[in-house]
C-alpha cells in the first residue's frame, strides 16, 4: 500500500517564472493580447503554510478517476484539518497511502478514485493518521 514517496518543501525561496497575464482560452483560441509582463512564484500560489508542506509523487493508479495519476507530484499539507471527501495522505498500519476521507456511521473508510481498488475500512485498533490534505497536483504532460 505504501504509494508515495515524500519530499519536503524547503522554505520559501523566490521561484519567479514568467507569467503571462492574459488568460489562456481553452475553447475556441484567441489572439494573445500582450507577451510576458510579470514573473509568478508558483511558493506563493500553491503553498500557503510552508512549514507544514510537503510533495509526494504518487506511485499507482487507485486515484485515476480523480485526476490523480502514477507519476503526478502532490503537494500535501499536514496543517488542514480532514472533512468528509478530503483527498487526504493517510497512515495505515505502516504504509502510507493517498485516498478520499469517507466518515460512516460505522467507521472511517478510505476511497479510492477507481472501479478496480476496493474501499479500506480503517479498523479501530489500527495505526491510522490522517497525514495531510492534498491541495494540488502537479502534472508532468512531456511524457
Amino acid at each position: 500500500m505504501s504509494d508515495l514517496q515524500m519530499n519536503k518543501i524547503e522554505g520559501s525561496q523566490d521561484a519567479a517564472l514568467q507569467f503571462f497575464e492574459s488568460r489562456i482560452q481553452a475553447g475556441f483560441p484567441s489572439p494573445a493580447q500582450g507577451a510576458l509582463s510579470k514573473k509568478i512564484d508558483l511558493n506563493h500560489e500553491l503553498i500557503d503554510n510552508p512549514a507544514s508542506t510537503f510533495c509526494a509523487r504518487v506511485m499507482g493508479n487507485s486515484m485515476v478517476d480523480d485526476g490523480i495519476n502514477d507519476g503526478d507530484l502532490l503537494i500535501i499539507d499536514k496543517s488542514l484539518d480532514p472533512h468528509e471527501g478530503s483527498i487526504a495522505v493517510c497512515y495505515l498500519d505502516g504504509d502510507f497511502t493517498v485516498k478520499r476521507i469517507s466518515i460512516r456511521p460505522n467507521g472511517v473508510y478510505l476511497v479510492p478514485a477507481n472501479k478496480d481498488f476496493p474501499e479500506i475500512f480503517v479498523p479501530q485498533e489500527s495505526h491510522f493518521v490522517i497525514w495531510g490534505i492534498v491541495t494540488h497536483i502537479v502534472k508532468n504532460l512531456k511524457k
